[in-house]
């Protein structure tokens, strides 16, 4: 990367017609870092994500000001928004499954982006599966539909999928709100291994999955960062806010 720091966010501001949802929030994200952002619901972390690839464009009334720079770059004055959502990867809540089959869900975007030699599909459509953990699941039902797969498989193959675009930064919104434990556990330490490939922006209401993952953690409340600062301060009984406290503990959210 060109930039010493894979994000930069500065008095970020969001609003939504008039009412603001975010409100002049300051951070950076490391490369290779696992980054969490832990809060209540309502407090402004997903359409923080979104505000980091643009997606958030596709909301209408949807309104920014401050500035989000990736990789050393304005997202807000880039003229190919494209590039920009290839290289900021996301993976939504719920597995979306496109309706075709499991080695097309990973094909789709190289292929829309011109790679057509079988051959090299081949090898990015294994690759992508074996980081996501799905390899040795699905590696002789390649044909079959991706959407007939279960739960914790279908999110495998989202980020199968994200994985693709070979981006730089990865973003996972609650990813384990659909999937059983044991899932989670196994895409967990897919993370830990993509790390260092790639930075990883995770959106979690899981306390212990920040306290396990992330090198740091920004706790959002109400779109605004009450603290920010290495998970094993953010999650330690002495934390720089008390409400971070509080809400670690469960006092409330």
């Amino acid at each position: 990367m060109s930039s010493n720091l894979a994000v930069e966010v500065s008095d970020l501001r969001l609003a939504y017609g008039r009412r603001e949802v975010i409100h002049g929030i300051s951070f950076d994200v490391k490369p290779h870092e696992i980054f969490a952002v832990i809060g209540p619901a309502q407090s402004g972390k997903t359409s923080l994500l979104r505000c980091l690839n643009r997606t958030i464009d596709f909301v209408p009334g949807a309104t920014v000001s401050g500035t989000v720079r990736v990789d050393g770059e304005d997202v807000r004055r880039l003229k190919d928004v494209f590039a920009l959502r290839r290289k900021v990867g996301m993976v939504a809540p719920l597995p979306v499954g496109l309706p075709m089959s499991i080695y097309d869900n990973v094909a789709f975007a190289p292929r829309a982006s011109g790679m057509t030699r079988r051959a090299d599909l081949d090898r990015l459509v294994e690759r992508c599966l074996r980081q996501a953990a799905l390899w040795d699941e699905v590696k002789d039902r390649l044909g079959s539909l991706g959407t007939a797969l279960s739960g914790g498989q279908q999110q495998r193959l989202t980020i199968a999928r994200a994985l693709s675009h070979q981006p730089e930064i990865l973003c996972l919104d609650e990813f384990s709100i659909a999937i059983d434990p044991v899932t989670t556990m196994r895409i967990e330490d897919v993370l830990k291994q993509l790390r260092r490939e790639m930075t990883i922006v995770l959106v979690t209401n899981l306390v212990q999955q920040a306290r396990r993952l992330a090198d740091r953690t920004m706790f959002l409340f109400n779109g605004e960062v009450v603290e920010l600062g290495p998970s094993t301060v953010v999650f330690s009984d002495h934390p720089a806010n008390r409400r971070t406290y509080e809400y670690v503990q469960g006092v409330f959210g």
